[in-house]
Order: C-alpha cells, then sequence, then structure tokens
C-alpha cells in the first residue's frame, strides 16, 4: 500500500500581535511538512521564517536529485532520501537568511526556528532547530520526539529541575539555536518507524509556551477522532490563554504505508558546517537563485505576447462593431 496520511494544519496570529511571523509548510506531493516561527526586526521574523518554507518547496521540488548525489553536502548518514534533503535544505536555509540579514540592515538578526517531519514509506524523519516542537499521540500521553533548543531546557537538562520550577525562572523563553543568526547551524534529526493510525502533532511555542504536555493531550484526547477539531481547540485554547504569541499546528495521521528495510536512527546533532561546505551551500544558493531569477524573467518576457492577444481581440471587436454601425447606417 502506498505512504497514504491525512494532514490538518492552520496558523493564527493570536490577540495581541498585529502581524503573524509563523509559517506553515504544507507539501502533500513530497510529503514535507514544518511549522517555522520568525523573530527579529521589522516584518524580518516573517521573512524568515517564510524563506524557510520556500527553500523546503523549491529544493523537494525541483533540486531533490542534484542535492542527493552532491557530495560536497554529504550528511555522512545512512538516510532516506528524504531525511537526506530536508537535512541540506535546513542548513541551506540558514545560509540563505544569514546572507540576506547580513546585507539588510532592516532584516540584520532575524531568524527563525525550524521543526519539520519527512515522510517516506514506513519512515518519518524529524529535524529541528528551536523551540517549536514535534510530538507523537499515543493513548495515554504526548510523547515527545524533539527537545527544545533553549536555555531553560539546557538548565532542565543539567540541573534536573521540575517542569513548575522552570515556569518561574526569568529568561526561559530564550532560544540557544535558531536559523539565520548565525553562519553555520546545528540540527537535530532523528528517523522513526511509522504505522497505519499513528498521528503526530507539530506546534511552535504559541502553544506549547503557554500549556504544557497534559493539558495539550487533554485537548487531543478530547477530539482523538477529528483532527480538525484538535487543531481549532488547540489554537483556541492558546487565544483563551492570552493569545499573546502567534500560533501554529499540524496534525499528520498515517492511513497507509509501505514497508522498507531501513532501521531507525537514534537522535542526532548534524554539526555545524566546516568553512568548505559553506562555500558549497553558497554555490547552492547561487544556483536556486539564478533558477528562480531565469523563472521570473520568463514570466515577464511572455507578459507582452499576452498583452498583444489582449489588444488584438479588442481592435478586432472594435472594428466588428464599426462595420455592424456602418452598415446599419447605410441602410
Amino acid at each position: 500500500m502506498p505512504l497514504e496520511l491525512k494532514i490538518v494544519g492552520k496558523t493564527d496570529k493570536g490577540l495581541v500581535r498585529k502581524g503573524n511571523e509563523d509559517y506553515l509548510h504544507i507539501d502533500i506531493e513530497n510529503h514535507i511538512y514544518a511549522v517555522c516561527d520568525g523573530m527579529g526586526g521589522h516584518q524580518a521574523g516573517e521573512v524568515a521564517s517564510m524563506m524557510t518554507s520556500d527553500m523546503l518547496d523549491i529544493t523537494f521540488k525541483k533540486f531533490n536529485t542534484a542535492l542527493q548525489h552532491d557530495t560536497n553536502l554529504d550528511i555522512g548518514k545512512a538516510l532516506p532520501v528524504s531525511g537526506d534533503i530536508l537535512l541540506k535544505s535546513i542548513r541551506l536555509a540558514n545560509r540563505a537568511i544569514y546572507n540576506r540579514a547580513s546585507t539588510n540592515t532592516e532584516q540584520h538578526g532575524m531568524g527563525t526556528t525550524v521543526v519539520a517531519l519527512a515522510f517516506e514509506n514506513d519512515l518519518l524523519s524529524i529535524a529541528h532547530v528551536g523551540d517549536s516542537r514535534a510530538y507523537r499521540i499515543e493513548k495515554d500521553k504526548l510523547f515527545p520526539l524533539t527537545m527544545d533548543h533553549s536555555w531553560i531546557a539546557e538548565i532542565q537538562k543539567s540541573q534536573n529541575i521540575s517542569e513548575e520550577e522552570a515556569s518561574s525562572v526569568v529568561g526561559k523563553n530564550v532560544i540557544t539555536r535558531a536559523l539565520g543568526v548565525r553562519d553555520t547551524v546545528e540540527v537535530d534529526y532523528s528517523l522513526i518507524k511509522v504505522k497505519p493510525g499513528e498521528k503526530f502533532l507539530l506546534c511552535s511555542d504559541g502553544l506549547c509556551g503557554y500549556a504544557d504536555d497534559d493539558e495539550i493531550f487533554e485537548n487531543v484526547r478530547d477530539n482523538i477522532n477529528d483532527n480538525e477539531k484538535i487543531v481549532d481547540n488547540l489554537i483556541q485554547m492558546a487565544n483563551d490563554r492570552g493569545g499573546a504569541d502567534n500560533v501554529t499546528i499540524i496534525v499528520a495521521e498515517v492511513i497507509g504505508i509501505t514497508e522498507s528495510n531501513l532501521p531507525e536512527v537514534p537522535v542526532f546533532t548534524l554539526p555545524s558546517e566546516s568553512q568548505e561546505l559553506l562555500n558549497s551551500e553558497d554555490n547552492w544558493l547561487q544556483k536556486i537563485n539564478d533558477y528562480i531569477s531565469k523563472i521570473n524573467n520568463n514570466d515577464v518576457e511572455s507578459s507582452p505576447p499576452q498583452k498583444k492577444s489582449i489588444i488584438f481581440i479588442f481592435v478586432f471587436f472594435f472594428l466588428a462593431a464599426a462595420a455592424v454601425i456602418y452598415f446599419a447606417t447605410v441602410k
């Protein structure tokens, strides 16, 4: 049976912020789903999160094969193709955002989190940078598939303090990793097997920053057979608690799979790039930008013939109408 998924995803700006710096990425054709939570400067966060989604879109739809076989970008792990491209795409997104922020003063310091799922056969790749989260929805709880890249998460891990104690710590929302804030990036990745009937949840911290896992699961459990209600009610819960942040949620349900022989891969951190790898990424960004420019130029060049066609039709009907009037007058 081919891979089949049921996806529901929505984003909401909340009740306080004027704009939405979150970006929802849904690619049903390639089974790639991501939540990006932008930050920094006037509209800059919105730009960073959108750039990440755009990079995922173009790499999977136009450069999938070429990226897969480029040894200069080698990940060094035996991963499914979708997982390999996902990691390379996130690195390229980081580089693209950083380069743009470095040359545009209004966007200096912009960045975004990303948490992404890539489904392939019976495998699910999970990659993330920042504090947007991925969960597997289990019978009696939410099972975290990611660990926040935040100051408070590091303190919890090193000092073994509870969530309640952590909630009172000043600066608990400071994140330690994001796309675009440095020229290199570390990405956490894992690969798990999936089965029909399993559900997965992605969210920005507009949800998990205002509700703990048990509270989120209680809402999920009450609507377990209706993915749309799960998403709608979680957004409503975030807004009922003040709506201080944008909130974005995706629920992905596995309907059918194709079995594969690849094993699961425990969580590992893809290290920061070397200078040689950064040079290769810059070359790829140039290729991608050239491709986009070519497409845009072709669109521009196609406009005059379209305009000429419209003018021709207009002139034709004008002359026809004049002829009708003329002959009517002659009679």
